[in-house]
C-alpha cells in the first residue's frame, strides 16, 4: 500500500491524531505548582537554532522522569522564564510565563524575541518554588555582520546503552558558537538494567527501557533516559543545539515511508509519527518544526552574518528506498537510476536555491551519512554503501552541480552516522584522483556508539588505499570543533581514550586546515 493510498483509508485517522491532540482540545484543567514534590526539571534545560535577535528556549516538567507522564498529572502548568545578561540574573533582560501542555508531556518551547545579536545570555526557568538550572546561550551576528570567526562542534551517535557520554562533559568547557547534532540523539534498542555497556553497580534502571521502542510512550520514556544523563545535561545548558535526526530517532535505516523490515506501512507511520512528535517534544526546535501526523520539517537555514551559512539537511524522510536491499552492494542500474533521491526534489530545489541567494564566505551542509564515495575496497570488485549517497550517487551530482552553478566557492559538507572520524576532499569526479577538488566533508564520529573503537581500525589501511581523497580516518569516540574565519577553516578531531568506563581522556588525534578559496584538506 502507498502512502498516498495510506492516507485515505481509516487507519490514517489514528495517525493524524497526533496533529489535532493539541493543547486546547482537551481542555486540561490548570495545574497546581505547589503539589509538586519533587524538582522538576530532571531533565535539564536547553536552548536551539539561534538568530540574530532571538532563541528557542527548551526544558520538560518530569519529577518522575521515568514514569509514564513524567510523574505529573494530565494538568496544565504555568512555567516562568528569565532571560539576562548574566548568570546571577542582575541584569535581566526579558521574562514571561508560558504553558507546559500534558498534550506535549510538559515540554516547553519558548521563542524569546528582541536580544542583541552576537549575545551571551543566561536563562532559568521556574515552576512553583522550583527553579531550573541555569542555562548559556548565545544569538547569531546580524545578517550583515562581518564576524571574525564563527567556532562550532560536531556531534553524532549516541548509544547509551555503548558507554558513558563523556565527550559531552569535555564539550561543555567548550568555547562555542553553538553545537550541530547530526543525528542518532535516541536510538531504539533495548536498555537492561545495568545500561549495558555501562554496567552500572549504583543503579538498577526500569524494565521499561528493556524493549524497543515503537510507540509514543515508549520514544518519551526513552528520551527521558537520555537526557537524564548528566553529561548531556551539561551540554544542553552550556550552548544552543541545532539538531536534525538520522535513523535511528524512529527506526534504523528506515527510507521515507518503508521500514527497514516488513512491518506493513501504514503500521510504520503510526510508528515515524509517534517518533517524531517524541522527538520535537524534547528537542530545543521551534513552532515551524512541529510535526503533523507522520511528517516533520526539519530542514531549514541558519547564518552567522557574512561568514557562514547552515543549511540543515533531512536525508531521512523524503529519501527512496535504498538500492538492492541496502547495506554494502556493488552499484548497478538501481543504485545508479537518476530519479533515486536522497533529499526530496523540494529540499534538494531549496538546497540549491538557498545557495543561489547566499551571501556567506562559507556554505556549509549539517546532514547525515557519508556524502563522499567511500569505496570498502581497491580494485573493480568493490562495494559501497547503499544507505550513504554512494547509493544515491545521480543525486549528489546534482547537489555538487547545483553548488557549482550557484558559485559556492567553500563548501563544506558535516556528517554523522558511521561511528568514526573522516575527513574528505570532495571530488569534481570521484573516479579521478587528480580532479578539481570543490569542497571538504568532514565526519564526525559517534559520542559512544560502538563501544571505546580504534585509532585504526581493521579496514584503515584498505580504506585509506581505495579512497585517495580520504585524508583521515580514526576510530575512536569523540567530537570534532571546527573553527570558520575569514581565511581558512580549522578542524579538531578529538577522541577519548574509552567511553565504557567514565572518565576517559580527551586528546586531539589531528588537525587540518582548508583555505577560503581553496578547498581541501591539509594536516597542521
Amino acid at each position: 500500500m502507498g502512502r498516498r493510498r495510506f492516507l485515505t483509508t481509516t487507519g490514517a485517522a489514528a495517525a493524524l491524531a497526533f496533529a489535532v491532540n493539541l493543547p486546547g482540545t482537551a481542555h486540561a484543567a490548570e495545574g497546581v505548582p505547589g503539589r509538586i514534590s519533587k524538582d522538576p526539571f530532571t531533565l535539564g534545560v536547553g536552548s536551539g537554532d539561534p538568530l540574530p535577535g532571538s532563541v528557542l528556549l527548551w526544558t520538560r516538567l518530569a519529577p518522575s522522569p521515568y514514569e509514564v507522564g513524567g510523574g505529573l498529572p494530565r494538568d496544565r502548568y504555568t512555567v516562568r522564564w528569565e532571560v539576562a545578561r548574566d548568570a546571577r540574573f542582575r541584569r535581566t533582560v526579558r521574562r514571561g510565563t508560558t504553558p507546559a501542555h500534558p498534550e506535549f508531556n510538559h515540554a516547553v518551547h519558548e521563542e524569546v524575541k528582541g536580544l542583541e545579536p552576537g549575545t551571551d545570555y543566561y536563562y532559568r526557568f521556574r515552576v512553583g518554588s522550583w527553579i531550573s538550572p541555569v542555562g548559556r546561550t548565545r544569538t547569531a551576528p546580524s545578517p550583515g555582520a562581518r564576524p571574525d570567526s564563527v567556532r562550532f562542534a560536531m556531534v553524532s551517535c549516541q548509544a547509551y546503552h555503548d558507554g558513558y557520554w563523556t565527550a559531552y562533559r569535555n564539550l561543555a568547557e567548550e568555547d562555542l558558537d553553538v553545537v550541530l547534532h547530526l543525528g542518532d540523539y535516541l536510538y531504539e534498542y533495548a536498555v537492561d538494567s545495568a545500561g549495558g555497556a555501562r554496567k552500572y553497580t549504583d543503579r538498577v534502571l526500569p524494565g521499561v527501557f528493556n524493549r524497543e521502542t515503537t510507540g509514543l510512550e515508549d520514544y518519551r520514556l526513552r528520551y527521558a533516559l537520555y537526557k537524564s544523563d548528566p553529561d548531556l545535561i551539561a551540554a544542553h545548558a552550556a550552548h544552543p543545539f541545532v539538531v536534525t535526526w538520522d535513523d535511528h530517532e524512529t527506526e534504523n535505516n528506515y527510507a521515507g515511508g518503508t521500514p527497514e523490515n516488513d512491518t506493513p506501512p501504514e503500521e510504520f507511520l503510526l510508528r515515524r509519527a509517534a517518533a517524531y512528535r517524541a522527538y520535537w517534544e524534547n528537542q530545543p526546535l521551534r513552532a515551524p518544526q512541529r510535526p503533523k501526523g507522520p511528517d516533520m520539517a526539519l530542514y531549514r537555514r541558519l547564518t552567522f552574518g557574512r561568514l557562514a551559512q547552515f543549511d540543515v539537511l533531512d536525508t531521512r524522510q523524503y529519501r527512496s528506498d535504498q538500492a538492492y536491499g541496502d547495506g554494502w552492494q556493488r552499484p548497478g542500474p538501481e543504485s545508479e537510476d537518476p530519479s533515486r533521491t536522497m533529499t526530496g526534489a523540494r529540499q534538494e530545489r531549496w538546497l540549491i536555491d538557498g545557495w543561489r541567494s547566499s551571501k556567506a564566505l562559507w556554505n556549509v551542509v549539517p546532514q547525515q551519512v557519508t556524502f563522499a564515495r567511500r569505496r570498502d575496497r581497491t580494485g573493480d570488485d568493490y562495494k559501497l554503501s547503499m544507505d550513504s549517497w554512494d547509493g544515491y550517487p545521480a543525486s549528489r551530482e546534482r547537489v555538487l552541480k547545483g553548488a557549482r552553478s550557484a558559485g559556492v566557492e567553500n563548501l563544506m559538507v558535516l556528517t554523522g552516522d558511521v561511528h568514526v572520524h573522516y575527513g574528505f576532499d570532495l571530488k569534481e569526479n570521484f573516479e579521478d584522483p587528480s580532479s578539481r577538488t570543490i569542497g571538504t566533508e568532514l565526519v564526525t564520529t559517534s559520542i559512544s556508539s560502538g563501544k571505546d573503537g580504534a585509532d585504526k581500525p581493521p579496514n584503515w589501511g584498505t580504506y585509506m588505499a581505495a579512497n585517495p581523497h580520504m585524508k583521515f580516518y580514526n576510530g575512536r569516540r569523540g567530537y570534532v570543533t571546527v573553527q570558520l574565519g575569514r581565511e581558512q577553516a580549522r578542524a579538531d578531531f578529538k577522541t577519548l581514550s574509552a567511553v565504557t568506563t567514565p572518565g576517559g581522556e580527551l586528546r586531539t588525534a589531528a588537525s587540518f586546515v582548508t583555505e577560503a578559496g581553496n578547498p581541501g584538506l591539509v594536516e597542521v
